[in-house]
């Protein structure tokens, strides 16, 4: 038997691992053709069938809820419109040639088929600015596809016009130049991580070959898993950040787990295995502990749908078909490739890069240096890296969240700018608070009066834009109102809260409120980022608290040991707390603006503390279970707790740096992208996987399993069950772990 012998007792068969990957090295073939049809199915069907983007208004909660169900039952469909701003390049506007303009574009306008009515044109209060709205037929939702003629339109009185800046800016627009952005974003992530992953496995294996499996294997987890999500997503609608999230997890999770395989594979052949055997050897350790590893990933991953919000449960999808494609092909795929390939996997070689990757094998000095104070001193040591994980962490207690709104968006963009100038000449074209209102059908005479009220109240009132008195649109025989009251704000402010607070507690209550059986909700997306935060503020408890207990019950299984189980979330728990606190440090302040290219928004994405606690998680378990089972092998090899800590460590420390690097190398791409969402995500993975993999891993860990000694192997009789040896304590076996 070639995997790793567990005594003279009969302990049964082989590890599924180990009879997967037999089967694939003996039948590489059809190992490799099954993963290649496997894959073009699953792209090809989610092209074929194509993705569902979520609409939000679908799983409204609260008072969100409420406005939904009076504008369901309104009927009441709102075109979708366009902007069209002609203002002045420079000095002041020509009145006369900006009415000109405007009679142009009302013209050419006019001429489309599928716009509905074109307004005359309005002066801004300001005289500084015209405006003319247009309407587009057909379903608001498809808006965006239907947009491109009258950009066409705007453009070429553009150029008529030279001396006005003439813009158009509108729901459609902003999504198809936003879209457009963030699809180039993808992009150059997809680019650049590719080439950024292969060249650190170039020095990792000093191989052409060796460099590329891992990457053209993590890259048919990402297509597998973006075909499989477009499938889902008619199940669960996905959101623009979905496919971000699997390029992201696919090419760090794909890349490690078959880093991990291919490592040990490598050290099995350096010790003279045959081919076969040293994949069987791999399998039993390394592929078993790519199998904890990803269910640990999904556990966490699956965190996400206790929110019950449809972002995360989308995000969640894509996560976990993504780690398990990757899981699934490490395991059936790659071994049938290194039997396949036998000492070819190690050619072509890179001369300098091979000598290197050569100098790294066994245990290097480097890491016994770094070892030491943890080994000889271990209290202190941990004392001391401890403190310096929860100074970093104190900043995080004054996390603020907010939800992303427009001036969260990158200036950058064309769209943008116009967006602002036209804000700028007319408020209530910006963020507005949407009412809807219902009452009795008996109420309608006393509804109106209330109406009425109201909307004196609100020109009254600073706090609402009043350039434009608010659209009010009245069905179900005057049972139903709809009112859209522009606010002179941006949508995430302070001021905007404070409006929307007047709106909720004060202004509604004391007119519409008053009406017997009335109802009322207000949305928009002040109100929307207002409840989003509190829905985050709420959840969060709930996220961790679900992840913390199926993360210990999943190591609790892998080891079972409850110290270590214990110890690995009190670890993950340091390096969660430390990244929260740089993500506050850089992000919260102006001082890295320059640096990472970003305007500070005083606060964190609100979606993004629940996504970092989640997949960090789950991604620190990639090298939490490959490190413990190193340590776990080498002890119940015979060797004391803290030599088998050292050459735990030692072991595994080249892999462990290798995968961190990559990991680190794709969440940083991540940092550069436009919005300032995907920056703090990138910053705050990467930074928090390079804490894992150095301080908590090469500090903190060893120096906790050193002060605990063989307390990190206590399991209590009924966790020990068939196989007592499980615990170093007893070390006549050696259990295929990792």
């Amino acid at each position: 038997m070639a995997y790793i012998q567990r005594g003279k007792e009969d302990m049964g068969k082989p590890l599924l691992t180990v009879r997967i990957a037999r089967w694939s090295a003996e039948h590489p073939w059809r190992a490799i053709g099954a993963w290649v049809l496997f894959v073009a199915i699953c792209v090809g069907a989610g092209t074929f069938a194509g993705t569902k983007q979520a609409d939000f208004d679908d799983n409204p909660k609260g008072e969100l809820a409420t406005y939904q169900s009076i504008v369901d039952e309104s009927g009441f469909d709102h075109p979708a419109t366009e902007n069209v701003l002609i203002s002045a390049r420079e000095g002041d506007l020509d009145e006369n040639r900006a009415m000109a303009a405007a009679a142009d574009v009302r013209s050419g306008m006019d001429a489309l088929s599928g716009v509905g009515p074109v307004s005359e044109p309005v002066p801004s209060p300001k005289g500084t600015a015209v405006l003319v709205n247009v309407e587009l037929t057909g379903e608001a939702d498809s808006a965006e596809e239907r947009v491109q003629p009258l950009l066409d339109t705007t453009a070429s009185v553009q150029e008529r016009y030279p001396d006005l800046r003439i813009e158009q800016v509108g729901g459609a627009s902003l999504d198809k130049a936003l879209n457009a952005t963030l699809g180039e974003d993808f992009q150059k992530a997809e680019l650049i991580s590719v080439p950024v992953t292969l060249l650190i496995m170039l020095v990792v294996f000093g191989a052409l070959i060796a460099a590329g499996v891992p990457v053209l294997l993590a890259m048919s987890a990402v297509g597998t898993a973006l075909g499989l999500s477009a499938l889902v997503s008619h199940l669960i609608p996905a959101t623009d950040n979905t496919s971000s999230m699997i390029l992201l997890i696919g090419m760090a999770v794909g890349v490690d787990y078959s880093l991990f395989y291919i490592r040990r594979e490598r050290e099995e052949r350096a010790k003279g295995a045959g081919h076969v055997d040293a994949v069987e050897i791999a399998a039993a350790t390394s592929g078993h502990a790519i199998v904890v590893s990803g269910i640990a990933v999904t556990v966490a991953m699956a965190g996400m749908f206790v929110v019950n919000d449809l972002v995360f449960s989308s995000i969640a999808v894509g996560t976990i078909l993504v780690v398990l494609a990757a899981m699934i092909g490490s395991i059936t795929v790659l071994p049938a490739l290194l039997a396949k390939l036998g000492r070819w996997i190690d050619k072509p070689r890179i001369p300098l890069l091979w000598r290197l990757s050569m100098r790294n094998k066994g245990e290097p000095r480097f890491w016994r240096a770094v070892l030491r104070p943890s080994l000889r001193r271990p209290k202190t040591t941990l004392v001391v890296s401890g403190g310096i994980l929860v100074a970093l962490a104190i900043p995080a207690f004054g996390m603020t969240l907010n939800a992303p709104s427009e001036a969260d968006l990158p200036r950058s963009i064309p769209i943008m700018q116009s967006y602002d100038r036209m804000t700028e000449a007319f408020p209530s074209k910006g963020a507005s608070h949407e009412i809807a209102i219902r009452v009795p059908a008996d109420q309608v005479p006393a509804a109106r009066t209330a109406v009425d009220d109201l909307l004196s109240r609100i020109a009254a009132d600073d706090e609402f834009a009043q350039d434009q008195p608010p659209e009010v649109d009245e069905a179900a025989g005057g049972r139903i109102f709809l009112v859209s009251a522009g606010i002179p704000y941006d949508g995430g402010s302070a001021e905007a809260d404070r409006s929307l607070e007047q709106l909720r507690t004060v202004l509604l209550p004391q007119t519409v409120g008053k009406v017997a059986g009335a109802e009322f909700g207000v949305s928009g997306e002040t109100a929307g980022e207002n409840d989003f935060v509190g829905s985050m503020n709420d959840a969060l408890p709930w996220v961790i608290g679900f992840v913390l207990l199926l993360t210990f019950l999943v190591m609790l299984w892998a080891f079972r040991a409850p110290v270590i189980a214990l110890s690995a979330i009190g670890l993950n728990l340091l390096s969660a707390g430390a990244a929260y606190g740089v993500l506050v440090l850089v992000f919260q302040h102006t001082w890295a603006e320059g640096l990472l290219g970003f305007t500070s928004t005083g606060g964190i994405t609100a979606w993004l503390p629940v996504i970092l606690f989640v997949t960090l998680f789950g991604l620190s378990m990639d090298y939490h279970v490959f490190v413990v089972s190193r340590i776990r092998e080498s002890a119940l090899s015979g060797l004391s707790n803290r030599d088998a800590v050292a050459a735990g460590i030692t072991r595994s420390a080249g892999v462990v740096t290798s995968a961190a690097a990559v990991m680190i190398g794709v969440f940083s791409i991540f940092g550069t992208l436009s919005t300032i969402d995907m920056k703090q995500l990138g910053v705050g993975l990467a930074t928090a996987i390079l804490l894992d993999a150095t301080l908590i891993r090469a500090v903190v860990l060893p120096a906790l399993m050193t002060v605990l000694g063989s307390s990190n192997w206590w399991a209590p009789r009924w966790l020990r069950g068939r196989s007592s040896a499980t615990s170093p304590a007893e070390p006549r076996v050696l259990e295929p772990v990792g």
